[in-house]
């Protein structure tokens, strides 16, 4: 405790790329509570929403790395204002949107570019050079979870507007809260002022960014972990996506859907907390390895019977606490891997396979729905790959390979 009361003098920085975090995916992870009535107004298919949930996923992922790049030349602020401010532009298309192609744009495009500059990549990136090594995984653990807090605000919001005035009003609350994106990416990005510690010797320095690529495709342990990373996107955008499409085929009161995203944000907090601690003391390869096993276990439990309102949010409390408690352990190991300055590039490089996975579970999810009118086989997917995505990541980890240096450059 004495260690985080000596972070005082951060604290605005901590809390404005928390408050940035906690918007970005809270509102995002609400987007597929409007689903039902945005595509039975605007007669498209569900696998034409989640299309462009794909394409979120998909640009998010891509400019993730050039994203991340990027802020080594200009700093902090201009990416995560900027990204902020096109958030809100994003959602406001879509409030608006008539037809397919200004869903696509506005949730699609806009909202996965402003990704790139507002969610866990840059906001734990800051974090991470805001604090010393001592305390980094527990630090990233609390903002983790103080961002799972939009989830809390955003879903219930978002379904009470839209069962009672209709999906846009509901979009438009989604806008006014994203409004506060811009000053909370303002105070974070005053971690520009803080200099850089000196690279230890495994820790990429002033390295090219063809240096830092290299060394990142390069290192095992890192190669391991991004592909595992699929995975995670894979089953968390399945969920966030076709929750409330598979709870309304159930025959489950709407309200549901918003109180078990509620529920996962919730619990998003307990979990980025504990893992943060967790990641301090135990190896963080093993624990994402043990994250995707339990995470897999459990869906398989959840979808082999019909739902009902208690096993619905049980489901979401475990899920929730398996949730977001991979940003800290991902945010921690890429820092003790290659160091700060580059932190933000190499991470995004993992969150390419991540969105990958995303791009899987939200597109592959709505084309087996249309197919088959279920969505049995897309959860059984899911759960095979989880399955051996832990095996392979636990098993590596406790392989304990012989250690990898990172050439330092500069």
């Amino acid at each position: 405790m004495a260690d985080l009361r000596a972070l005082r003098p951060v604290y605005p920085i901590l809390l404005g790329a928390a408050l940035m975090l906690s918007l970005s995916l809270g509102l995002r992870q609400s987007l597929g509570l409007l689903a039902p009535q945005l595509t039975r107004d605007l007669a498209i298919s569900m696998s034409d929403f989640t299309l462009a949930i794909a394409i979120q996923n998909l640009s998010w992922g891509l400019l993730q790395a050039v994203a991340g790049a990027m802020v080594v030349k200009y700093g902090y602020r201009t990416l995560m204002v900027g990204g902020a401010a096109l958030y809100v532009i994003g959602l406001v298309l879509l409030a608006t949107a008539q037809g397919l192609v200004a869903v696509i744009v506005g949730a699609g495009i806009c909202l996965g570019i402003s990704m790139s500059c507002t969610a866990s990549a840059l906001a734990n990136s800051v974090a991470s050079r805001a604090v010393p090594p001592h305390v980094r995984s527990i630090v990233l653990g609390i903002v983790t979870g103080v961002g799972s807090i939009g989830a809390l605000i955003a879903a219930p919001l978002g379904q009470g507007l839209a069962e009672a005035f209709g999906w846009r009003v509901g979009a438009w609350g989604f806008v006014v809260l994203a409004l506060g994106m811009i000053p909370a990416a303002w105070f974070a990005s005053k971690v520009d002022k803080i200099p850089l510690p000196p690279a230890a010797s495994h820790e990429i320095g002033h390295a090219t960014v063809g240096t830092a690529l290299r060394a990142a495709a390069t290192h095992l342990p890192f190669v391991v972990m991004a592909c595992a990373y699929f995975v995670c996107g894979m089953q968390l955008v399945f969920l966030t996506t076709h929750l409330p499409s598979y709870l309304a085929l159930c025959g489950m009161d709407p309200m549901l859907s918003a109180q078990a995203l509620g529920t996962i944000g919730g619990f998003n907090i307990l979990g980025s907390l504990f893992f943060g601690w967790a990641g301090q003391r135990w190896n963080k390869l093993s624990l994402l390895g043990l994250i995707y096993i339990s995470r897999s276990i459990v869906l398989s439990l959840y979808f082999v019977a019909p739902p009902t309102p208690t096993t619905t949010l049980l489901f979401a409390a475990v899920m929730g606490f398996l949730w977001l408690g991979v940003s800290p352990l991902t945010a921690g190991a890429i820092a003790e891997m290659f160091g700060l300055r580059w932190q933000p590039m190499i991470q995004g490089i993992a969150f390419v396979s991540h969105q990958m996975g995303s791009c899987l579970g939200a597109l592959g999810g709505g084309l087996l729905y249309d197919a088959l009118g279920s969505y049995t086989l897309a959860w059984q997917i899911g759960v095979s790959l989880g399955l051996t995505a832990g095996i392979v990541q636990v098993a590596f980890a406790l392989w304990r390979p012989p250690s990898q240096s990172v050439a330092m450059v500069g």
